[in-house]
Formats: structure tokens, C-alpha cells, sequence
């Protein structure tokens, strides 16, 4: 990798504050790379890196920044700066960046900005956080219908400079309501006296300002498509959102649901620039949570402590029936959220899902039990017991009890998501360790329950 190669240069020439050789160096390194090693700098050295930067490359490279590093570097800017840096950044980056500052530089940032720009962000900024307005840019390149092609390619090499992307052109009514979106290659293509209207087809996909901006990442993937255009209620054409922005989204949704799915808060922020009281802040209260969760499964085992001390062995495979419940959950609810997610399956097909994890439930917990039931019978021949009619009922309790959690597992973990979307939660709280802590306390109800219908009249 290219920063691999540069980075013991870069940490020489910053050590030997050979700041001209720096600037040489830097002049053909990406902007994603520069921000790389800029992460890793104090931030009075990475101001002095970054003036060295061009303008336009500067806010690209501040673009690529975690937040953390972001706001730090804003801090120590000067006016200029932050005005140079934020009339380059495209308006989404503006907005995205905006969100994350903190109280004391908002104002501050947002007085460096042109009156115009002041404008347009707080117009972004109205939307609901975390919808398509506020990913959304304004810069984009429309048409009319009536206008003929030629006319029509003077207006885009007018604007392709302002523009974010020119893969796709839209077109308007009169009302600047959205009529069609075209391909610039049909634009190129058709004759130059031709009308735009000639080579529409009315037909186009468009986000709502005020849709998730999940539902862009979904809409984004179905239609294979690098940007789409962003409508409000009344259908008029006020933005687009383009890929590059999606994917952004897409990779912080994921983290955040494996986050949570690891049974913990999602991060404000990249780990690397997470402060470990923040850490900790985001980590406890689902061990307190998950801790309490044991307590109830120790206190459910005490309920049969005089079993027990009848049937010591029984505790033998406490761990091994519990586990393998908590493990089928798991797989199971990680399947219906990760299927919730992409649009798979949508919350009214529970009753769908209910019969194929009952089913699947059904064949593991058999499959489980008969491999719970004939290692049972091979330990007990090892161990030299004899071969008789408890030892056949002890293998077949265990047994019994496998395919019992087992499949309550696979239930739990399968129908807990949808019980969460119902309630307007996330389904990926329904974490592994979640869905595990509440198998066990019910397995072991469900294990010790089935051990004294088998063998209370033999042992007890």
C-alpha cells in the first residue's frame, strides 16, 4: 500500500520539519491516506501538515477525517482556515460535520461560513437527524423538458464544475416538481436538435426527504444506481444523494449493529478515537443487565438445590445443555436481523419464519439430542458403569433436554427481533448474549423439569 511506503518519509520529514520537502511529498498522496496519517498526529502538528495542503485538497482530506480528529483540528484553525476548509467541503460533508461539533465551535464555524452556505446548512440541518435531508446535496444538474439537447449540454458544461456527480441529469417541470431522470450518455447520444422530452421515458426512482437515510442504502443497491434524486412532500426535486455518501452509511449501520448484537451500546465514534470512559459508559449497562440475567439463572438453580444433592451428576451437563440452547438462539437471531435489514423478510412474515425456525428448530434439537444421547451412553460404557435401564434413562433426559432447548432457543432467537420491531426497538438488541442469557434461566427449568419426570421414581 501506498501509505505503507510513504509514512517512514512522512514521520522523517516532520521530525526534521523539512516542511517544503513535505509539501512535495504529499502533493501525490490521496487524500483518504493523508487524512490516515494525520490521525496519528498530535494536533498542533497536524494543523502545520495541513496547511501545506491545497485548498481543494485540504477539504477533501477533512472529509476523510474521523470526527474526533475533525473537531480537533477546528479548534486550532484560525478564521481563514475554517473558512477555506468549509467552502470546499460539498454540503452533506458540511452537514454530517456540523452534527458532530460541539456546542462552543458551532457558532463559530458557522460565522466563517458565506451567507449563502449559512443558508443552505441550516436548511439541511432542518430535517430530521438521520434522514435523507440531511445526507442529501443540493448540487446537482437539471433540465426542462422542452429544452432541446443542445441547449441542454451548454447548460450542463455551465454547472459540471458546481456539480457532485454528472452520471445522471434530471429533468423538471416548470414548478421544479421532478418529471424523469436521465443517463448522461442518452443526452450525449441523441441528436442536438432533439427535445429532452423525446428521449424521456417518465419513468424514475426518487428518496422522500424525510425517509431514513436506510432507505437510501437500500434503494441505492436495488436500482444499481450511483446517485438518486431526493423529492419533498410535494414532489418537488430539492437534493440528491450519491453513492459515495451511501457507503458511508452503510459501514456505519453495519457497526452499529454488530455493536449492539455484541451486547453493548453502539459508538458515537471510530474505536481508535473513543475515550475508554466512553468506552466503559457503553459497555456497563448491558453487563449489569446481562449480569443480572446470571443472577436469575443462579437463582433458578437454586431452586433444585435439593435435587442436586440427590443427583449430583445431573449438574454435569448443566453447561453442556444451556450452551447449546444459547448457541441455537443465536444463530437464529442473527439470521432474522440480518434478513430484517436487508429487506428479506419484513415484520409481517412472522408466522413465516415461526414455522421454518420451528422446523430447522426442530431437526437441530433431534440431531443434537441423538448426538447428546449416544455420547452419554459412550462415557458411561468407558467409564465401565454397567449398561442398564438408568443408564438408558439418564442419556434419554439429556437427550430430551437438548431437543426441548434447542428448539426453545431457536423460538427465542428467531421471534425476539420481530417483538422488538413491534415495539419500535432495534432489533439488534436482541443480542447473542442476550438471547442466551434468557435461554439459560429457562433451560435449566426446562432440563431439570424433564430430569424429574424420567428418573425422579429411580432416584429420588
Amino acid at each position: 500500500m501506498l501509505i505503507q511506503l510513504i509514512k517512514p518519509e512522512f514521520q522523517e520529514l516532520i521530525e526534521a520539519k523539512d516542511w517544503v520537502g513535505l509539501k512535495e511529498v504529499l502533493a501525490d498522496v490521496p487524500a483518504a491516506d493523508i487524512a490516515e496519517l494525520l490521525v496519528e498526529l498530535d494536533g498542533s502538528v497536524a494543523v502545520v501538515v495541513f496547511r501545506l495542503l491545497k485548498k481543494s485538497v485540504a477539504a477533501d482530506v477533512f472529509a476523510e477525517l474521523p470526527s474526533g480528529k475533525g473537531v480537533e483540528l477546528l479548534e486550532l484553525f484560525n478564521k481563514q482556515q475554517l473558512s477555506d476548509v468549509m467552502s470546499n467541503l460539498e454540503p452533506d460533508e458540511q452537514v454530517a460535520l456540523m452534527e458532530e461539533l460541539p456546542g462552543h465551535l458551532t457558532q463559530s464555524v458557522m460565522n466563517s461560513m458565506k451567507p449563502e452556505d449559512q443558508k443552505q446548512i441550516k436548511k439541511l440541518l432542518g430535517y430530521p437527524e438521520d434522514s435523507v435531508g440531511r445526507l442529501m446535496t443540493p448540487r446537482y444538474v437539471r433540465v426542462k423538458s422542452d429544452w432541446s439537447i443542445d441547449r441542454s449540454m451548454k447548460h450542463i458544461r455551465k454547472y459540471a464544475e458546481v456539480a457532485e456527480t454528472l452520471n445522471v441529469i434530471y429533468v423538471v417541470d416548470d414548478k421544479e416538481h421532478l418529471i424523469d431522470d436521465l443517463r448522461i450518455t442518452q443526452i450525449i447520444v441523441a441528436e442536438p436538435d432533439e427535445t429532452i422530452a423525446n428521449i424521456m421515458d417518465d419513468s424514475f426512482n426518487a428518496l422522500n426527504a424525510f425517509d431514513d437515510q436506510e432507505e437510501a442504502v437500500k434503494m441505492l443497491a436495488k436500482y444499481d444506481r450511483v446517485a438518486l434524486p431526493v423529492v419533498d412532500s410535494d414532489g418537488i426535486l430539492v437534493g440528491i444523494v450519491t453513492v459515495d455518501d451511501v457507503i458511508d452509511v452503510a459501514e456505519e449501520e453495519t457497526t452499529e449493529d454488530m455493536q449492539k448484537m455484541a451486547a453493548m451500546d453502539a459508538l458515537d465514534d471510530y474505536y481508535s478515537q473513543t475515550s475508554i470512559f466512553s468506552m466503559v459508559k457503553k459497555r456497563l449497562g448491558w453487563l449489569i443487565v446481562l449480569f443480572v440475567g446470571q443472577i436469575l439463572t443462579a437463582l433458578t438453580m437454586g431452586q433444585y438445590e435439593e435435587l442436586l444433592s440427590k443427583i449430583v451428576f445431573l449438574s454435569f451437563f448443566v453447561p453442556l445443555i444451556i450452551s447449546s440452547g444459547g448457541n441455537s438462539g443465536a444463530q437464529a437471531a442473527t439470521l432474522v436481523i440480518r434478513a430484517l435489514a436487508t429487506d428479506d423478510i419484513k415484520a409481517e412474515d412472522w408466522k413465516k419464519v415461526f414455522s421454518r425456525e420451528f422446523i430447522s428448530g426442530l431437526a437441530l434439537g433431534s440431531l443434537i439430542g441423538l448426538l447428546g444421547f449416544v455420547t452419554l451412553i459412550a462415557w458411561e460404557l468407558i467409564a465401565g458403569n454397567p449398561f442398564g435401564y438408568q443408564m438408558i434413562m439418564t442419556a434419554l433426559a439429556v437427550a430430551l433436554s437438548l431437543l426441548a432447548i434447542v428448539l426453545f432457543g431457536n423460538f427465542i432467537g428467531a421471534m425476539l427481533p420481530f417483538i422488538l420491531t413491534k415495539l419500535g426497538l432495534d432489533p439488534a438488541v436482541s443480542s447473542a448474549p442476550f438471547v442466551a442469557t434468557i435461554v439459560d434461566v429457562s433451560g435449566i427449568i426446562i432440563y431439570f423439569s424433564i430430569a424429574i419426570l424420567l428418573l425422579g421414581n429411580i432416584l429420588l
